[in-house]
């Protein structure tokens, strides 16, 4: 894979497509992505998918070079494919990293707005796609389901004290240097959460999150990966980390008190 120059700005980008059971959905995926942003690189990053999702990507890849094909041993969830993936980016030299979901609900057409917002203020590490900020929509949602995103990024926003109005946002644009200055290893969060982990690391190593508006799709084809499981994992953790940094800020008041 040769990295490329977006835009004439001197940053490589390489956009990370994770995939499970998308065979339906990912030549279009990829296309939309490269006819946004021609010059970045795509890397599927895939779980052995049944249904033959890799193949395809395999086919897409050996015509284009501007796609790779990671392929991983299993479905370890949305948190440990991205994992992966900025690994492989920081290790090819990448300056921006992309998150985009294989199944079509994320807008690739906004990619350079993303790209671009991350130009002006160096203190800004990361860009998301936005459902919830003025301008941001849904499409094709089920009002419960627009319901329990809207609550639970409310919910985060008040427990762990952060501005994010979609913490929970799959669409997002990385500084490299930003990923590189996190650890990792300590990442365990698989899945709905790994999103709201990714911004609170992202702020509390005094970088500024930026949300753009989207308009979100729901998809036409295949199934959603959303569980109930993966629901109450994200709101556990949102309420056990709410707690801790209410002690933490409070520890800290009581030190400086006495």
């Amino acid at each position: 894979m040769v990295t490329r120059d977006v835009s004439g700005r001197g940053r490589r980008v390489l956009v990370l497509v994770p995939t499970y059971n998308e065979a339906e959905n990912i030549r279009e995926a990829v296309r939309r992505v490269l006819d946004a942003v021609p010059q970045a690189d795509v890397l599927v990053l895939d779980d052995a998918s049944p249904d033959g999702t890799g193949r395809i990507a395999d086919e897409i890849a050996e015509v284009d070079d501007r796609v790779r094909v990671e392929h991983r041993r299993g479905k370890e969830g949305l948190g440990a494919a991205y994992v992966a993936g900025f690994r492989i980016g920081m290790a090819r030299g990448y300056d921006v990293m992309v998150e985009i979901d294989a199944d079509g609900s994320h807008p690739a057409e906004v990619l350079p707005d993303m790209l671009a917002a991350l130009d002006p203020d160096p203190s800004v590490g990361l860009v998301v796609g936005s459902r919830w900020v003025p301008g941001g929509s849904v499409v094709n949602w089920p009002r419960r389901r627009e319901l329990l995103s809207r609550g639970g990024n409310f919910y985060a926003r008040l427990a762990l004290r952060i501005p994010v109005k979609d913490a929970t946002a799959g669409f997002r644009a990385y500084r490299a240097d930003v990923v590189r200055g996190m650890d990792l290893d300590s990442i365990s969060s698989r899945g709905y959460f790994f999103q709201v982990d990714m911004t609170l690391r992202t702020l509390d190593a005094g970088h500024r999150v930026v949300e753009i508006p989207i308009e979100f799709r729901e998809r036409v084809a295949g199934e959603s990966k959303m569980s109930g499981s993966i629901v109450r994992e994200a709101m556990v953790k949102v309420t056990v980390w709410g707690a801790q940094r209410a002690w933490l800020r409070m520890r800290g008041l009581l030190l400086r008190r006495s």
